[in-house]
């Protein structure tokens, strides 16, 4: 896989070309109503394009789902008389505010306006985000989100209405490869590198991808809407689960699945119950907030079996992985053959640097996926990793061209160190003692 993969050049897929305006193609641009989308739209506007907004209404959690709209029939507001007020209601992961944004921005850029109702697809989001936590994983509805939606269904509906791209305000980049193909690499502000949550892209589709504000930095970014005249200039980012407003994912998965909020035994690295948990679905593996007991050391999640709603806590040498197998491979370079190791780098959580190993494709699981993937590969650290959980995303980098994202997965399963945990001398806890904890 390395070995056969030339450096990416810098230049984008499509170049702009000043002498061409209007002349570029079509593009529908996701717009959350954020910054980074609204100067996504501006820039690929000033390049050429012709351009065209589009706000992903997706509803919210515990509201009636109503009937789709079709694409024809998508609300449009744009510049002139005969533009249609937008009818959003008062519910929706996107907030009402957010699509007012988005649509100002539109207006302010003269561009036309859509209201995608993605409601009922939306929904399988959220019923696999709470039957990964119900299972004992640990979720990232964000990368199915962009998987199912942003660079799935919204490409049906871009063909739908004849644009050839569709483009966001992520931070990551499209490029070509020296043999012309195109390669998804990292954003120049590795800060804000979204490129992890963007693997699951097809391949055959990152042709259609722009993603003009992978090469800024987020002060660039704030500082072009403000020289557009944008209205969200100082917006500040959203820094939650858009369907989780409240950041209470611990209550969304108990009104989702009343069965899955019982309380259950709280463990020691020993085994020995040491206190009781509210359901094993508030915890994630890693956490140390929130895990109200006191041994007289630091305590961590190491592990949790939903089949018994049991939390095992421990000291954190207790988190060292290994090694890791991930599923429903999807590779944005050519893979590797079945059984060889290759070196990499591997990226398994949004916020944290890709570190090297290796990683050896395994034979296909052809057992059914939310993907419909088939494709298994392990990878092995060079170093012992903490925290590394299964239904997290693990997305690998090129060894030789870090920037350069050669596909991923998601983790299946773990291996973790042997050892022998430190024995810590602490008091026996009684049975009811309240322990709680909310990632």
């Amino acid at each position: 896989m390395t070995t056969g993969v030339r450096r990416p050049r810098a230049e984008p897929v499509h170049p702009y070309d000043p002498a061409m305006p209007g002349r570029k193609g079509k593009v529908l641009v996701a717009m959350s109503g954020g910054v980074d989308s609204s100067v996504a739209a501006a820039i690929l506007l000033r390049e050429g394009y012709e351009v065209v907004g589009c706000f992903m209404r997706l509803g919210s959690p515990g509201e009636t789902l109503d009937e789709l709209t079709p694409a024809d029939e998508a609300c449009r507001a744009g510049p002139g008389p005969q533009a249609r007020a937008i009818k959003i209601g008062h519910q929706g992961c996107c907030s009402i505010t957010d699509a007012a944004d988005a649509r100002a921005v539109a207006a302010e850029l003269g561009i036309p306006f859509y209201v995608c109702n993605f409601k009922k697809d939306f929904g399988r989001i959220i019923d696999y985000f709470v039957d990964e936590y119900t299972a004992g994983r640990t979720p990232n509805p964000c990368v199915r989100c962009n998987d199912w939606l942003k660079f799935g269904k919204l490409h049906d509906y871009a063909r739908q209405i004849g644009a050839d791209f569709i483009a966001s305000g992520h931070y990551a980049r499209v490029a070509v490869d020296a043999d012309g193909s195109p390669a998804l690499l990292r954003g120049i502000d590795h800060a804000k590198d979204q490129s992890y949550v963007l693997f699951g892209a097809p391949r055959e589709r990152l042709r259609e991808m722009l993603l003009p504000i992978g090469g800024l930095h987020k002060p660039q970014v704030r500082d072009l809407a403000k020289q557009y005249g944008l209205p969200v200039f100082d917006k500040p980012d959203s820094q939650e689960i858009c369907f989780v407003p409240d950041n209470d994912y611990a209550g969304l998965v108990d009104r989702r699945r009343p069965d899955a909020a019982r309380e259950g035994p709280l463990l020691d690295a020993a085994g020995r119950r040491i206190g009781t948990h509210d359901g094993q679905h508030r915890f994630t593996i890693g956490q140390r907030r929130g895990v109200d007991i006191s041994l007289g050391y630091r305590v961590y999640v190491v592990d949790k079996d939903p089949a018994t709603n049991t939390v095992t806590v421990g000291p954190r040498e207790l988190l060292a992985a290994d090694s890791c197998t991930a599923g429903e491979a999807n590779w944005l370079a050519d893979p590797p053959p079945v059984g060889e190791w290759t070196p990499v780098f591997a990226k398994f959580r949004y916020n944290s640097t890709p570190v090297p190993g290796r990683v050896r494709r395994l034979d296909d699981d052809p057992a059914p996926t939310p993907s419909g993937r088939v494709g298994l590969f392990q990878v092995q650290f060079d170093s012992h990793q903490q925290a590394v959980a299964p239904g997290q995303a693990l997305v690998l980098y090129d060894l030789n061209a870090p920037e350069r994202v050669l596909g991923g997965g998601w983790i299946r399963s773990v291996v973790r160190i042997p050892q022998q945990p430190t024995v810590y001398p602490h008091s026996q806890a009684p049975d009811d003692a309240p322990t709680r904890g909310v990632c």
